[in-house]
């Protein structure tokens, strides 16, 4: 039986690299797995401590993260996908404003 700290550490590395990619990054579809990166960090934890104290909780709350993150990734693409036939990029830096 793997402890839940082991748990919890990957998806603090998750979340870290999810983070790094967020700040870092300067394109548009890695800041957007950046935030993936990040809320599976925190499906993670919450089955993790699921686990732990036995209840259905936290796969409830997995569930509707997992709901959420599959929204805004359907959302999120759209827009990009709109920005980048528009303005001809995906750099971040580059779309200051939502104006022509």
């Amino acid at each position: 039986m793997v402890p839940v700290s082991h748990f919890l550490i990957l998806a603090a590395a998750l979340f870290c690299i999810g983070m790094l990619a967020l700040l870092v990054r300067r394109n548009a579809l890695i800041v957007f797995m950046g935030v993936e990166l990040m809320l599976n960090a925190a499906n993670l934890t919450f089955l993790a401590f699921a686990r732990q104290h036995g209840s259905n909780v936290g796969h409830v709350s997995a569930l509707f993260v997992i709901a959420v993150a599959a929204a805004e990734a359907a959302i999120g693409l759209a827009i990009v996908i709109a920005i980048s036939r528009n303005r001809g990029t995906l750099l971040i830096d580059e779309l200051r404003t939502m104006k022509n």
